[in-house]
């Protein structure tokens, strides 16, 4: 068990939100533990994305001269830096190919997939932990707390200048998306449904039971179980980290310029019989 009048902001976070938020599910997706009981209740059908598409703010932005996405880490990191300074986010940056990672995370994310494989170095030390309560097995708080490392640098990030810098590098994002597959889609859509998927993510209320399977274990409760491999991942960090991760979404979505009513309002899942 291991293992929007305003441009797109939010994907400024780059390798930080691509590391964070989707490095998140990511190594989470090692542990499968999976939640016991039924709770209140968990939106099977999916948020739809709104068509309209960001406006360009007004306002000139500076350009990345002389840099194309094969030589473009070093100005990256440059810039990416004024996103925050906890350690942490800084030694982030160390990582190779930022703009790809980070716009492959991001679709991996929209998708309800696991992004893992690009957020190695994102693995958390120390190994998943359950115990044992009355019979049954749950999470351990300490297999939560390998994971507030993640939760605290995404808190630590501003939201604004991640807005300023996303502008800024947009271009090469949009060249990377098309590598991927997508010539025509535009990345700014792509994002929000990111932001939308983890935001869907449920907050546990109660312990998460779990069931032993051969080597692993899986999450008890069926509805919880049927939440897209983003989510499950998001939601093995545990709800204190997922309330840090999903309030900075919530802020960078709204300095996107998408309006509250697009966002989902918060899952309150309760476990407790």
């Amino acid at each position: 068990m291991e293992e929007h009048t305003k441009v797109s902001l939010i994907a400024v976070t780059l390798i930080a939100l691509i590391g964070l938020l989707f490095g998140i599910y990511y190594f989470l997706i090692r542990e499968k533990p999976q939640p016991v009981k039924p709770p209140i209740k968990i939106e099977k059908k999916a948020e739809k994305i709104s068509e309209k598409k960001f406006i360009e703010k007004k306002e000139k932005i500076p350009e990345l001269i002389g840099i194309d996405l094969n030589n473009s880490d070093n100005k990256i990191r440059e810039l990416a830096k004024r996103i925050s300074s906890h350690p942490l986010f800084i030694s982030w940056l160390n990582q190779e190919d930022l703009i790809r990672r980070f716009t492959v995370v991001v679709d991996n994310i929209a998708n309800g997939e696991s992004p893992r494989p690009h957020l190695q170095f994102l693995a958390p030390k120390g190994k998943f932990k359950a115990i044992k309560k009355k019979g049954k097995i749950f999470i351990s708080p300490e297999s939560y707390r390998r994971y507030n490392f993640i939760a605290d640098v995404i808190a630590s990030l501003d939201t604004k200048v991640c807005a300023e810098i996303y502008r800024i590098v947009k271009p090469l994002i949009q060249q990377a998306y098309k590598e991927l597959g997508y010539p025509e889609k535009d990345f700014d859509e792509t994002l929000k449904e990111a932001i939308i998927e983890l935001l869907k993510t449920p907050i546990i209320e109660g312990e998460i039971e779990l069931r032993e399977k051969v080597v692993t274990y899986k999450i008890a409760d069926p509805k919880l179980e049927e939440l897209s491999p983003a989510q499950k991942h998001l939601l093995r960090m545990g709800t204190e980290n997922v309330l840090k991760i999903q309030d900075k979404l919530r802020d960078l979505a709204l300095e996107l310029g998408i309006s509250e009513d697009e966002l989902p309002e918060p899952i309150i899942y309760s476990t407790d019989i």
